[in-house]
């Protein structure tokens, strides 16, 4: 199963803020070892990981979607 992770922040430094979100996307490693991904956007910080079930080859998260402007 996938998993995400994120957190709104206004108060952390950008390299704090770096470093939480690559820590919270690290623990759910467990959740999917086909895919992971961190963004960061000044005051917000999203992050996750994918396991391949159906689509083993092409697929890719539809976060990166979201977190792209694209919706």
């Amino acid at each position: 199963m996938c998993g995400i992770a994120g957190f709104v922040n206004a108060a952390a430094s950008e390299e704090q803020q770096q470093s939480w979100i690559d820590s919270m996307a690290e623990t759910l490693s467990h959740r999917g070892p086909d895919g992971a991904g961190v963004w960061t956007d000044g005051k917000v910080a999203l992050g996750h990981r994918r396991l391949s079930i159906i689509d083993l080859e092409s697929g890719t998260s539809p976060c990166w979607i979201a977190m792209s402007g694209r919706l």
